[in-house]
């Protein structure tokens, strides 16, 4: 595109990219101007010294990570809780969206649609003390365990359980809100096409795999895409609020490393690496899942 041509551009659409301006002023400030922060991975990082001044180690804080006992914990946490969401958590909503497609009733649907929307909405701190409360050890979920025929007990605290119920708040809390970009994809499937499938006699299930499915994949490639490109990213603002000391060894993932050695021991140029190496990882399945759509498929993001 010439300059001539944005300049007409420019003035054809000049609201919406007026629009825009919030919007790349928020990724320049929060994602790319703290991009300048990476030189910390190759120094022994000192705030008083600054970047200019800090001493620089070159690869020694990868080398450092990569032979240290945490590297295969972190490495298999992170990919067993972001596999799990995926295989679970991300179907989800696509499950929801095609069932509430189905409900004919209009302001049941509305209810249904708000009272899943709400737990999205819910601050974190809430959520986890939520989850905290009802794992506890008279807690309702407990109860429920306990009734039956569980052993009573605080359920967060057991390593083998931290994933299951954090891969199962997730689903609680994302089903309704991840449901509605699939809604508004079901909303553009041709009406005709289940007009004719009725007259041949099609179910309602046949309609759903022959109609429905193919006309919302698009979308559901593009999403599952970008899930991948966060697969070995697990936030760790759920994770700090919920983990304990106890259940590290399955709950410590790479971001909740990285703040407890950034933030709370001070090495700011060891976990400046951790994060590099955790972003490079994502951006590599981000490309791998973007050929093999592209490939095997019409849809791709690029």
């Amino acid at each position: 595109m010439t300059w001539k041509a944005i300049k007409r551009d420019f003035k054809m659409n000049w609201q919406i990219y007026l629009l825009a301006i919030p919007m790349i002023a928020y990724f320049i400030t929060f994602s790319y101007i703290p991009m300048a922060g990476i030189v910390m991975a190759f120094q022994r990082f000192n705030p008083r010294l600054g970047y200019f001044r800090s001493p620089w180690i070159g690869l020694q804080n990868f080398k450092d990570f990569f032979g240290s006992y945490y590297f295969w914990r972190l490495i298999r946490n992170t990919f067993l809780i972001s596999f799990y969401n995926l295989l679970f958590a991300f179907p989800a909503p696509i499950i929801f969206a095609l069932l509430l497609n189905e409900v004919k009733n209009r302001y049941f649907k509305k209810t249904v649609q708000t009272i899943s929307y709400m737990p999205h909405f819910i601050s974190m701190v809430v959520i986890a003390g939520l989850i905290r409360d009802f794992t506890d050890t008279d807690g309702l979920i407990t109860m429920i365990v306990v009734a039956l025929g569980g052993q009573q007990r605080n359920l967060l605290s057991d390593p083998k359980l931290f994933r299951t119920i954090y891969v199962g708040s997730e689903i609680w809390q994302g089903i309704g809100f991840n449901s509605i970009i699939y809604l508004a994809a079901l909303s553009s499937v041709d009406q005709e096409l289940y007009e004719a499938a009725i007259i041949d006699g099609a179910g309602r299930w046949r309609q759903t795999w022959h109609i429905t499915l193919p006309g919302i994949a698009p979308t559901i490639i593009i999403m599952l895409i970008l899930r991948m490109g966060s697969l070995f990213s697990v936030g760790f603002e759920k994770i700090i609020l919920l983990y304990t000391p106890m259940t590290y060894e399955t709950a410590d993932v790479i971001s909740s490393f990285t703040y407890r050695k950034g933030l709370l021991e001070n090495n700011y140029g060891y976990s400046t690496a951790v994060g590099l190496f955790n972003s490079v990882i994502n951006f590599a399945m981000l490309l791998f899942a973007n050929f093999l759509s592209r490939k095997y498929s019409e849809t791709s993001l690029f």
